[in-house]
Order: structure tokens, then sequence, then C-alpha cells
């Protein structure tokens, strides 16, 4: 784990406030790691996000497309989603995306302690969240390997599905997001998604 020293910013709802002081990613999981007061914090090359945890309307697209994975080859060879998991995408951010792909093979070396970049992720885009440092995140995810990302927004009820940083499809009513290439048998209709 790296020792160096890092800007930390904690953030209030609002995004807005930042207040800094330094802190290494010891001490970051010292402090925050196992904190529970309503918030996520993730570690991005010494700073200190938060933002909120999942809320019961963002937790039932995590139950659904949990259900819905259960029907893939993935569950079938042992592969499973996960909430709020911690990953290393480098050696200088930790994050915890809301919604996370494993294989068998990687959640076996997970139980072994060894960090496993997913191949797919979704984010829960919710009105709070601030744009530039879910686009930042996006390319970061795909820089360390991550080969789908879906940003979900339940607001808006469409669903952007990344392959690259610059290939998206928005999903909407009747068009079907796909897991695809890390997921092919996995797909949803936004409209599904969303409850309607």
């Amino acid at each position: 784990m790296s020792t160096a020293k890092a800007q930390v910013k904690t953030f209030k709802d609002t995004d807005s406030d930042v207040q800094s002081t330094l802190i290494s990613l010891e001490s970051f999981l010292a402090q925050f790691y196992n904190m529970e007061d309503g918030y996520k914090y993730e570690w991005n090359h010494g700073a200190v996000e938060k933002t909120k945890t999942m809320n019961q309307e963002q937790t039932t697209i995590y139950l659904l497309l949990s259900r819905l994975f259960c029907k893939t080859k993935a569950f079938e060879q042992m592969g499973g989603l996960t909430a709020e998991t911690d990953i290393m995408t480098s050696k200088d951010q930790l994050r915890r995306p809301d919604i996370a792909f494993f294989s068998g093979v990687q959640i076996n070396k997970m139980k072994k302690g060894k960090n496993q970049l997913p191949k797919w992720v979704a984010e829960i885009i919710s009105e709070t969240d601030n744009i530039n440092r879910v686009e930042k995140k996006l390319d970061e995810y795909f820089a360390a390997g991550i080969k789908v990302v879906w940003h979900i927004y339940p607001s808006a009820q469409k669903v952007y599905v990344y392959t690259a940083p610059d290939q998206v499809t928005i999903c909407m009513g009747d068009t079907i997001c796909s897991g695809a290439p890390v997921l092919p048998d996995f797909q949803v209709s936004a409209k599904t998604l969303f409850g309607n």
C-alpha cells in the first residue's frame, strides 16, 4: 500500500465545501474504511471523496439487476454482483462502485485477499452527484481495465452504457441495456429497470 501523504477533501452533501489535510492510504483505511454514517468514502490520489451510500430506490435497482444476473452464464460459473465493494483501480485510487461484477475465479482470489478489478460496473447517479467527478471516474475505470460501465440515472430514467469512454449507448424506454462484451446475456430494458 502507498504510504505517500495526500490531500484529503471532505465534501458536504452539496459537494461545495472542501476541507483539506494530509493523510496516507493507511490513515484513510483507519479513519474511513468502517465508518457507518450514511456515506461511502473513496480514496483518489489521496483525496477522500465522500458520497451518499445507496438509498432505497437505488437498492431496488441493485436487487432487480441481481435477480436478472441469476439467469446468466456468469452466475452459473459462480460469478456475482456486489454492492459498494472496495477495489484498487491503481496504487493511488480506492473506489467503491455502486454495483460490480466479479467472476467466480476473481471471487476465489478475493477470498485470499487479492485485489480484483471487475470488468463490469454500474454507478447509480443521484441528483447530488458531482458530474465532473462522475466523468473523471469513468475515465479512471477504463484506464484500470474495466470493460463496461453503466451510468444509471433514476430521475431521468436513462442508462448510459459505456464500452469505452467515447462509446456510449443511451438506453431509455424499451431500449435494451446490455452487459456485452463482458456479460452478453445480461440484458434489461430501461423501462423494466426503472419499474415501468
